[in-house]
């Protein structure tokens, strides 16, 4: 399995999170104020949506990593998932950004809840057993770092597109016409990895515990902990930026179109710096290279909500770049880490894999991340009493707030937890040399 892959296995799953990006960034970036300023929402009544929707969407992780685990058919036990996935993602997206007039502040709230809810249960069906792929593919310490490069490449192209193109989409076909093309971005991309990626094959079911007892081992993993809350930290604090910038452009620099420009310059930065973290990781390993990608953005994300004023457009995208050098560890690092952990457990328990587990949990700690963060944004505008009719310098402060200190604090619990994490190259090889002895 460690083998050199082709390049159809390498670009065909690379490409399947073009598409699970671009619906990571849209949402992060557009979702919430989508619903305050062309739904009409509140902030409370936003962020409280966002949060049930990625809470639905977390609980719904583990069950479809369980069943995929167990899933033995003739096209995989993953990509049936995906095939499915992704059909359903592309109606849901355009029902959810179609504008509708509800009279009832309740009924509104439902309706984009449930449809919200409904969404991530698409994304749940393609996302973890994408991730889930990974592991299977190969089980080269540096070659897994090496494709999840290119996976990470697409993902920052998903992200140019979610991100800096959602707007000029808007302003020609609307909110539901761009919500309907994205959704079949995504549905093209995932049936690339459906059909380029071939699974190991597995005629029986692997002798596998009860949910419960699985998921309580994965859970009392300290090696799974220490890489996993991190990551859901750095989800947190990235979300909320994510979420705050179209709010400081428009509101605190009052310059709006700038917003798209700082997009760019931050994705593409994010973007060329993927290969060079890849090479300091083989340096100074995994942990190493993302704890100091985050402090560079923790940084930036600082000296961005503060001194931009004064430091004026030209300041600003200068900001943005130096931010994506740092985000761009964040795309590659984690999901090289992820396997690490899964072969980890394979180790310690007789061979037994359990990929969709872990991927399942890794993405549930990122979505309760995101659920967080995005309410405790809708939240926070609001007690800032924000009103995109009349911002004023009180809201200001909100947006601040959401955009530098807080994140600050969770990129600096994750560096400092992140430092306890134990597998570099040698504890590696150490550990599957080992576990090769055994079976001999």
């Amino acid at each position: 399995m460690s083998n050199k892959l082709s390049r159809k296995v390498t670009y065909g799953f690379a490409v399947g999170d073009l598409g699970g990006n671009l619906f990571f960034t849209l949402i992060g970036f557009y979702l919430l104020f989508y619903l305050t300023d062309i739904v009409k929402m509140s902030p409370a009544l936003a962020g409280t949506v966002l949060m049930i929707g990625k809470i639905w969407d977390a609980l719904t992780d583990p069950l479809t990593g369980y069943l995929s685990d167990r899933t033995i058919t003739r096209y995989g036990r993953r990509r049936p998932y995906i095939f499915v996935g992704s059909i359903a993602a592309f109606f849901l997206m355009g029902i959810m950004f179609t504008p509708i007039s509800i009279a009832s502040p309740l009924t509104q709230f439902l309706y984009f809840a449930v449809m919200y809810s409904l969404l991530n249960t698409a994304y749940t069906l393609v996302n973890i057993p994408y991730a889930a792929l990974l592991p299977e593919i190969t089980d080269d310490y540096d070659q897994r770092t090496v494709l999840t490069g290119y996976r990470m490449s697409f993902a920052v192209v998903g992200t140019f597109v979610g991100a800096a193109a959602v707007l000029p989409i808007v302003g020609i076909l609307g909110w539901g016409g761009m919500g309907y093309l994205m959704g079949l971005v995504m549905l093209i991309t995932a049936m690339i990895t459906v059909w380029a990626v071939r699974e190991p094959v597995h005629t029986k079911k692997e002798k596998q515990k009860s949910f419960l007892k699985t998921y309580g081992e994965v859970l009392s993993n300290k090696v799974f902990l220490l890489a996993m809350i991190p990551w859901a930290l750095f989800i947190t604090g990235t979300t909320m930026v994510q979420g705050s910038l179209v709010y400081f452009f428009a509101y605190i620099l009052n310059n709006e179109t700038l917003f798209q420009a700082a997009l760019m310059l931050l994705l593409t930065f994010a973007l060329a710096f993927i290969p060079v973290w890849v090479k300091v990781s083989q340096r100074i390993g995994k942990k190493g290279a993302y704890s100091a990608g985050m402090a560079i953005m923790s940084i930036a994300v600082m000296v961005f909500s503060y001194f931009t004023d004064s430091l004026g457009p030209a300041g600003a995208l200068v900001i943005m770049a130096i931010a994506g050098i740092g985000l761009s560890t964040h795309y590659v690092m984690p999901h090289a880490i992820l396997p690490d952990t899964v072969e980890h457990d394979a180790v310690h328990h007789g061979g037994i894999r359990r990929e969709g587990v872990y991927s399942s949990l890794w993405t549930f700690s990122s979505k309760i991340g995101q659920a967080f963060a995005l309410a405790l944004s809708g939240w926070i505008l609001s007690i800032f009493s924000y009103d995109p009719g009349a911002v004023t310098q009180f809201a200001k402060v909100g947006i601040r707030l959401i955009t530098g200190p807080l994140p600050l604090l969770f990129y600096v619990t994750g560096i400092l937890i992140l430092h306890h994490y134990p597998i570099d190259r040698e504890y590696y090889n150490r550990m599957v040399l080992s576990h090769a002895e055994t079976d001999l």
